[in-house]
């Protein structure tokens, strides 16, 4: 079955990195993205469309173009990127408005796919071992990127139960390393020093890069409905996270870091994060294997081919890049009448 598929988030790291995987599909009829700024990665066939923050226009393209399927990639997960009301407005109010297209008379959208986090389960002392996909939070959400991707997550369910002939998909990924991505995480993992609460040595969980990618396009490609938690199988304790990435931990306040906020800035540690190095999370993903996704990567091979990757990159050098690519220019080079000779790139 030939798919036409809208991807939102189409300027970010996951926006980008599944553009240009569904381009190699050749089950993919159609692939249009939409991003607030222009893509940072080169498309072969997707077009690519720009939008507000909080998608306004999504009805029209919608409409318009006709796309069975949406890949909702955009949600923010870190709430050091923005202020809690754009963090509203990019995850609430960007869903709401994404809802509202593909439920209007006249769409022709059968499957939202939703990348969410398990951040929506939250960090506590009062947590269970394991989160399953029902098991509710221990309390309220304490830090604004958990508020919204808890509203976020409500506004799909409502909207689920009053479109049943549409199939939602909604994936809880773990913390991600790999080779391309850069978060809080994987930035502190790649220094001498890395932050650990006083005191506590939690257990966490991760994804390795390409199985976010690969969970991605098993529920997209085979039309799987559901609730679904991916993360690899067990869990380290954040020491050993360490060990094996070489780094060594600096000890911070458990008390909320009180007096020592001007060494805790030397880390990227956003709240949320503060809150998983003392009681760490983990959930169970068997809802997920039992549709016949299997994982590349464990938890622990997760970070050992994290570094493994960071240790050659350093080992070879940097090289600098002539070119960086600017979408813009790039489509001037392929669509302009003006182009009379090749560009070179």
């Amino acid at each position: 079955m030939q798919h036409r598929v809208l991807v939102t988030g189409a300027d970010t790291f996951w926006g980008g990195l599944m553009i240009q995987t569904l381009e190699e599909d050749p089950g993919m009829e159609m692939i249009l993205g939409m991003g607030a700024h222009a893509p940072s990665v080169p498309f072969e066939r997707a077009e690519f469309v720009r939008a507000d923050p909080n998608y306004s226009i999504l009805n029209r393209i919608v409409k318009a173009t006709q796309v069975d399927t949406i890949l909702h990639t955009f949600m923010v997960t870190n709430s050091a990127r923005l202020s809690s009301r754009a963090l509203h407005e990019t995850n609430v109010i960007g869903t709401m408005n994404l809802l509202a297209a593909a439920g209007a008379p006249g769409s022709a959208v059968r499957h939202i796919v939703v990348k969410s986090s398990t951040l929506v389960y939250g960090s506590s002392a009062r947590d269970p071992n394991t989160f399953h996909e029902d098991t509710p939070r221990a309390g309220p959400p304490r830090h604004s990127v958990e508020r919204t991707l808890l509203e976020a997550e409500s506004l799909v369910r409502d909207f689920s139960e009053d479109n049943p002939a549409t199939l939602i998909t909604v994936l809880r990924f773990a913390n991600v390393l790999g080779p391309h991505l850069t978060t809080a995480i994987s930035r502190n993992l790649s220094r001498p020093i890395c932050p650990a609460i006083f005191g506590f040595d939690p257990l966490v969980q991760f994804v390795e890069e390409s199985d976010v990618v690969r969970a991605l396009l098993h529920v997209t490609r085979g039309g799987i409905p559901g609730l679904y938690n991916v993360a690899g199988d067990g869990r380290l304790p954040w020491s050993e996270v360490t060990n094996i990435c070489g780094t060594r931990r600096f000890p911070l306040s458990p008390y909320t870091l009180l007096g020592i906020r001007p060494v805790a800035r030397l880390f990227d540690l956003p709240p949320e994060l503060e809150d998983l190095l003392r009681y760490g999370r983990g959930v169970d993903t068997s809802r997920l294997t039992a549709t016949g996704f299997t994982y590349r990567a464990s938890s622990a091979g997760a970070v050992e081919s994290f570094i493994a990757e960071l240790r050659l990159r350093r080992a070879a050098g940097r090289a600098g890049s002539s070119y960086t690519y600017e979408h813009d220019v790039e489509q001037f080079f392929r669509h302009s009448p003006s182009v009379v000779g090749p560009a070179d790139r």
